[in-house]
C-alpha cells in the first residue's frame, strides 16, 4: 500500500496523507491529469468513479460521481485554484448535486498535492486537507473520508 502517514491535526483542522509511488513525477501527475486514469482509482473500490467533466487549469473544474454498491450516485467537484504541472495542484473539494453544483449544505475541503521526486525514480505525494473547522474535518472523518481515501490511493500503483 504506498500510504505511509496520515497526520491529522484537529486543532488548525488539517489532514496530510503521505503516499510513496514507485514512477516519476511526470507518470504519477498523469494519474490526476487524465480523466480515464484517474477514474480507475478515485474513489474507493466499492464506489468506482465517472469522470464527467475535466479541466486541471486554474478555474477550471472537475465534476465526477461514484457509483455505490446501492446504486447510489454520490456527487463532486473540484473548483481548481492553481495548477503548477506536475509539481502541485490545488482545489476546493466540494459535495455537489446531481448537476454538479455544489452542496452548501456540505463541509467543503482546501486541497493541496504536492509531488516531489525522490531517489531511485519515485514520488512522494503529500495530499494536504484544509477543512473550515474541526468540527467540519470531525464530520467528514466520521463519513468515511480518511478510510476511503487511503483505499483510492491503494489501487494507484497498478496503473503505474
Amino acid at each position: 500500500m504506498p500510504v505511509t502517514d496520515v497526520d491529522k491535526d484537529l486543532e488548525i483542522a488539517t489532514m496530510t496523507v503521505t503516499v510513496d509511488l514507485d514512477a516519476p513525477v511526470e507518470r504519477v501527475w498523469q494519474v490526476w491529469a487524465d480523466p480515464r486514469l484517474l477514474e480507475k482509482w478515485w474513489g474507493p473500490p466499492s464506489y468506482p468513479a465517472t469522470v464527467e467533466h475535466h479541466d486541471l487549469s486554474p478555474g477550471g473544474t472537475v465534476n465526477y460521481f461514484m457509483t455505490g454498491p446501492e446504486g447510489d450516485t454520490p456527487h463532486g467537484l473540484w473548483k481548481i485554484t492553481s495548477v503548477d504541472a506536475p509539481n502541485r495542484l490545488e482545489f476546493e473539494d466540494n459535495f455537489a448535486d446531481d448537476e454538479g453544483n455544489p452542496n452548501l449544505d456540505m463541509p467543503s475541503t482546501k486541497v493541496r498535492i504536492d509531488f516531489t521526486p525522490v531517489g531511485g525514480g519515485g514520488t512522494e505525494m503529500t495530499i494536504a486537507s484544509t477543512f473550515a473547522s474541526p468540527e467540519a474535518m470531525v464530520e467528514l472523518i466520521d463519513m468515511g473520508m480518511e478510510e476511503g481515501l487511503k483505499q483510492a490511493l491503494s489501487q494507484i500503483d497498478a496503473l503505474l
